[in-house]
């Protein structure tokens, strides 16, 4: 109960951080391109409200319902990527959004937890298995194959290989031969060099990343815009709403690079809370992982919270110059309708698999105390005889 009281305060605190941080790096962006400074909050605000809708059906079901339907969720997973694909929005170069009766939704978010709820049934159900080539690792590749290509055509290359990467983690949680891993990782490799090598835009983003100060008006502006954001901050930021890179300088700092404006007026000491918040979550989310009772809710909520901490830390990495620029949100603070509302899904899923696991951990040491009462009785009546 502790644990799953202190998963949902970071969480929530977590997302009061982010609407303070998005209002105030978005209030006068908002009041020049849409003449109302809390155009962006109020967005934010009314998709936190859904994703609480989303957690509490998250925390309520069975877990196990979700992973039974993780076919048909797939299923409707890829036919929304192929919907976007013809008929998405393009915002900036990138298809990546449905517009449904006035809501407008990225597919690969919903992909997201659909393919990693897959893998753990899939995964779990086929253990004798699952060490054929045939039986156990080509299929799942296949439909991982498939979903790679349809988020790399939006393109969304980062969130292609942060799926990718979550995946081969369960793969090898799950008991996939590591030879298989090995060899699809040395095959994937011409496949990244071409995606990440011969496409310009690309290219250009490891070449800023290795030396951004060589083109700092240019392919590096971004990057170098959060440099001086983050060194203008120092220990105690210059306070709260007084950012000077969010007047222009930064490109849409309320979304990708909200840290950088964090670290400007929250300093070196908000961001370290933010941190040690995404730090606390981790460790409890692997806490409900490590103790749980069969494979599926192992394989299921270990999947969950590597999707969350892989994601935070190529963003904050992405901030501070540590990774190429990637375009993935930080997890419940940035700017984003649906990859809020899915994070706070997955953290009612991990709340509820914390939930039947601790009712199953009450029964068993409920019963093995009867086990141990019944043994013992006899014992007091042989010495009450004697």
């Amino acid at each position: 109960m502790k644990t799953r009281l202190t998963i949902l305060a970071v969480v929530l605190l977590l997302i009061t951080i982010g609407l303070v941080m998005i209002y105030s790096s978005s209030s006068i962006y908002a009041g020049e391109k849409y003449n109302e400074t809390t155009y962006f909050f109020r967005k934010q605000l009314m998709w936190a409200f859904i994703g609480m809708i989303f957690l509490i059906i998250g925390a309520g079901i069975n877990y196990d319902f979700f992973l039974k339907c993780s076919k048909f969720f797939l299923s409707a997973g890829v036919v929304l990527l192929i919907f976007t694909h013809f008929f998405g929005k393009k915002v900036g170069g990138a298809q990546r959004w449905l517009c449904v009766g006035g809501f407008t939704f990225q597919s690969s978010e919903v992909v997201k937890i659909a393919i990693i709820g897959y893998m753990a049934d899939f995964l779990a159900r086929k253990q004798e298995t699952v060490r054929s080539l045939l039986k156990g690792f080509i299929p799942v590749c296949l439909v991982l194959g498939t979903v790679f290509v349809l988020i790399v055509t939006q393109p969304d290359l980062g969130t292609a290989l942060l799926i990718s990467m979550v995946c081969f983690i369960l793969f090898f949680v799950g008991g996939i031969r590591k030879s298989y891993l090995l060899g699809s990782f040395l095959c994937s490799l011409p496949i990244l060099y071409k995606f990440i090598f011969q496409v310009a835009y690309r290219r250009k983003r490891i070449l800023s990343f290795l030396n951004p100060w060589e083109d700092p008006k240019g392919i590096s502006f971004q990057i170098v815009q959060s440099f001086i954001a983050l060194g203008s901050g120092g220990i105690f930021g210059v306070g709260l709403g007084q950012s000077k890179q969010k007047l222009f300088y930064l490109p849409e700092a309320h979304t990708d690079f909200i840290f950088s404006i964090m670290g400007e007026e929250l300093g070196f000491i908000g961001c370290s809370l933010v941190i040690f918040l995404f730090a606390m979550l981790f460790v409890l989310g692997f806490k409900v992982s490590f103790t749980t009772h069969n494979l599926k809710a192992h394989l299921f909520s270990l999947g969950i919270i590597i999707m969350i901490a892989l994601q935070a830390i190529i963003n904050i990495g992405v901030v501070t110059g540590a990774f190429p620029t990637k375009g993935l949100p930080l997890p419940f603070v940035s700017f984003g309708g649906t990859s809020l509302v899915v994070g706070m899904f997955c953290i009612g899923i991990l709340l509820n698999i914390s939930k039947l696991e601790e009712a199953l951990g009450e029964v068993s040491v409920s019963k093995g105390k009867k086990k141990s009462t019944a043994r013992k009785k006899p014992e007091k009546n042989l010495v009450f005889h004697i």
